[in-house]
């Protein structure tokens, strides 16, 4: 079992707050971490997939009412839409009889689909939160390459051979295409979403083309984009932002897609093994899309990622935004040898920003400018989670 890094977190979260939303992909975790948190105190679990478990919710305010001074933990609630209001009417209620916080873990599979259920309902009354794979952090230096190839999902990383944990994320693919995606929106034929989806894994790290998309699947653009939104509300998708602040510079305005875990982008693109990555024509884009989700899923607490490029070639794979205007770009290299282009260096004349990080494979970390460094993914993720710390 690993331990995850947003433990900590969570175990605050529900110490102030009375309900708290845990939301990512499906096999990521979750519930295996909410029971982790609840081991020692004392907790109801239902499984909203469970028949048996939604009878319970027949009559949901007696029920819940029951259980007041215990934290209820409801597994893939987006199965029982109509609980946030109930949620609401009971957690106003524990509070008067002095049950201010740890009441409710709410455990979804999307973002967005939870969100849009309980954001009125429980504004003010919920925290959110996102369980991503698992990261170097929480596996460990050695685990680098393994992370890249197999991807952050547990029973993927853990398994045996690479073939076996291959057929893990096949499997993984198709029960999202055939079980899971038709819950969360209006029914799509798996194997076109899947050709989409591939789609993306070939254009890993590229400008989003909408446009372009539509043409190659056959579909108008409205269909397109609607499929695009899906996959980022599952958070299997990640779009990532251009920079968008006015530096006198022609920008790029289109963000940058990318299948958010690289063992799904290789699973899609049917490579087994670390030789056969090596190989292939997506190497650098899925290393850049390792890295950059590894990074995000390590910053503190109101830290935004960002890209930046201009039309005349100025570039930074990852920008980091701060909340107090402070800027880190990162470069990511997978060369051994990394040598910093003039993008970069036109980049940084633009924005001025405070570090500057070379992320590359290698394990040592020295200096390739009076103001640059390479480091490795491991050692800047520390770096990022003492200060989220």
């Amino acid at each position: 079992m690993f331990t995850r890094h947003l433990q900590s977190l969570l175990t605050e979260e529900l110490r102030f707050s009375p309900a708290v939303a845990l939301l990512g992909p499906r096999q990521v975790g979750k519930t295996t971490l909410a029971l982790e948190v609840a081991r020692d105190i004392p907790h109801v679990y239902l499984d909203l997939e469970s028949e048996r478990d939604r009878g319970k919710l027949a009559q949901a305010e007696l029920y819940l009412e029951s259980h007041l001074g215990k934290l209820v933990i409801l597994d893939e609630v987006h199965r029982a839409p109509g609980l946030f209001p109930v949620l609401r009417g009971l957690i106003d209620q524990a509070r008067r009889s002095g049950y201010s916080a740890g009441q409710y873990l709410l455990l979804g599979s999307a973002s967005l689909d939870v969100l849009q259920q309980s954001g009125e309902t429980l504004a003010g009354r919920i925290a959110y939160l996102e369980l991503g794979p698992l990261n170097v952090l929480e596996t460990g230096p050695d685990a680098v390459d393994a992370l890249w190839l197999r991807g952050g999902f547990p029973q993927s990383l853990s398994a045996p051979s690479d073939a076996r944990s291959l057929r893990w994320r096949e499997n993984f693919i198709r029960t999202y295409l055939e079980r899971d995606i038709p819950q969360f929106g209006p029914r799509i034929a798996a194997e076109t979403l899947r050709r989409f989806w591939t789609m993306l894994a070939h254009h890993q790290g590229g400008m989003l083309n909408v446009a372009q998309l539509a043409r190659n699947l056959g579909v108008d653009v409205k269909t397109a984009q609607s499929y695009i939104d899906l996959l980022c509300d599952l958070l299997l998708v990640r779009r990532l932002a251009p920079w968008h602040t006015n530096t006198g510079k022609r920008l790029v305005k289109a963000p940058k897609m990318y299948v958010r875990d690289s063992g799904l982008v290789h699973a899609l693109l049917n490579i087994e093994s670390k030789e056969g990555l090596l190989s292939h024509m997506v190497l650098g884009a899925s290393w850049e899309g390792y890295c950059i989700e590894t990074l995000l899923a390590c910053v503190p607490g109101g830290v935004t990622g960002y890209f930046y490029r201009t039309s005349g070639g100025a570039e930074i794979d990852l920008l980091l935004a701060w909340p107090g205007g402070e800027l880190w770009a990162i470069e990511i290299k997978r060369s051994s040898a990394p040598k910093v282009e003039r993008g970069f260096h036109s980049a940084c004349a633009d924005l001025k920003p405070s570090r500057k990080w070379v992320v590359y494979p290698g394990k040592d970390a020295y200096p390739l400018a009076s103001d640059i460094q390479a480091i490795s993914l491991h050692s800047l993720c520390q770096k990022l989670a003492i200060i989220r710390s």
